[in-house]
């Protein structure tokens, strides 16, 4: 029989964050087994709890999706009793991870060397907008803050309409899968090694690093990117977004085969012969534009993605968030997971969950998202806290 455990069974993440960033992160580490313990703010918890969403009751969608699978705590961590709490959470805990302000958990004596001293093989990550260090470092930052200071508006747009944002949290969610990387990679370091790892995330390098082949080519070429709307970074005029005759389809038709055939497909197979090598194309992307659009224009795009997809060039219709959510594709995948409905208990709700599929021991959705405090008399009691310690310390408003 396979061993079904997971890669982080058994182990401990003391989670500090809040918004996306930081608590998708961690609850990519929750569903492959770590026991995530997130510390919110006494009846503010995090903000996340109302993003987006009006009358949530503390448990908007942003916030199942971010936080499923962990425990979760309060904790005023400006009273002086927190800091025995936080210290026997971090004595019991692999890995501590936050994504304040940088300086201020230092500041409240939860540092990076605070910590070690009472764990010495701690995985400590941090998460910031700019990093740790740089003349950048103190400034506040926002998924769309760091689109515009990385490049990526720049490069993003139609030249008529000028940068453009993306229309999701592009920087939030590749900091959060990057840290999880780094979280995981420095876990298995210290088996390897039995020492921690301080983990220096910003949203700043993701962002770039999410641009590698754009930064790469300007770094090597000095010649900057252009708006280009929909069209492929490589600017060939077959591979765009078309109107189609009852929607839009994309289509990315790159190699010369592929090139060939599409033509061949739309009645313009002597096109190839005018045009035949990449750079004459793209020189010529508005004669080729001419041709093409019209013929694209005629059809269903159903008919293009049957017809496209027989010549095997990649090809997709734009769908909708209800048409993605519809996919029957994702009835063979481990997205999307059911978890009790917040406002119904006797109802669920379907929320965001693994990018990933693995055998055996797949991501897993090990307890639905937390309510504020939901577990604070669990939590304090494995730490050794008695009853009357947590009636205590509710009445002293510390958790």
């Amino acid at each position: 029989m396979p061993d079904t455990r997971q890669a982080f069974t058994g182990l401990r993440i003391i989670d500090f964050t809040q918004v996306l960033a930081g608590p998708f992160a961690t609850q990519q580490l929750a569903q492959l087994g770590a026991d995530v313990i997130k510390i919110e703010q006494p009846e503010a918890g995090d903000i996340t709890r109302g993003l987006m969403s009006s009358g949530s009751d503390g448990m908007a969608p942003s916030f199942l999706t971010c936080n499923l699978g962990k425990r979760a705590i309060t904790l005023d961590l400006k009273h002086p009793k927190a800091k025995e709490i936080v210290h026997r959470l971090v004595a019991s805990a692999d890995a501590v991870v936050e994504n304040f302000k940088p300086g201020t958990i230092d500041k409240l004596g939860f540092g990076y060397e605070a910590l070690k001293a009472i764990k010495p093989d701690l995985v400590y990550a941090s998460i910031s907008g700019y990093g740790q260090s740089g003349p950048k470092s103190e400034l506040p930052a926002f998924d769309g803050a760091i689109q515009a200071s990385s490049g990526m508006m720049s490069i993003s747009g139609h030249p008529e309409s000028g940068p453009t944002r993306t229309g999701y949290f592009s920087v939030d969610m590749s900091t959060a899968l990057n840290a999880a990387f780094a979280i995981s990679a420095a876990l298995f370091r210290r088996h390897l090694t039995g020492e921690g790892q301080r983990i220096d995330v910003s949203m700043l390098d993701t962002a770039v690093v999410m641009q590698a082949a754009q930064m790469s080519n300007y770094l090597v070429t000095n010649t900057l990117p252009e708006l280009m709307g929909n069209r492929s970074p490589t600017k060939s005029p077959t591979a765009n977004v078309f109107a189609s005759a009852d929607g839009f389809v994309q289509i990315v038709a790159l190699r010369e085969a592929h090139v060939k055939a599409l033509f061949t497909l739309l009645g313009v197979a002597d096109m190839y012969d005018t045009y035949p090598e990449p750079a004459i194309r793209i020189a010529h992307t508005d004669e080729i534009n001419a041709v093409i659009k019209p013929a694209l224009a005629a059809q269903s795009s159903a008919h293009w993605i049957s017809e496209l997809g027989k010549l095997g060039i990649p090809c997709a219709p734009i769908q909708t968030l209800d048409e993605v959510a519809a996919e029957p594709q994702f009835d063979h995948r481990l997205i999307f997971t059911e978890i009790p409905n917040p406002q119904t208990p006797d109802a669920s709700v379907k929320v965001v969950s693994a990018g990933h599929v693995s055998e055996p021991a797949p991501p897993k959705v090990q307890r639905p998202s937390p309510s504020l405090g939901q577990d604070n008399d669990n939590v304090l009691g494995e730490l050794g806290y008695s009853e009357h310690d947590i009636a205590e310390l509710r009445a002293q408003r510390v958790i």
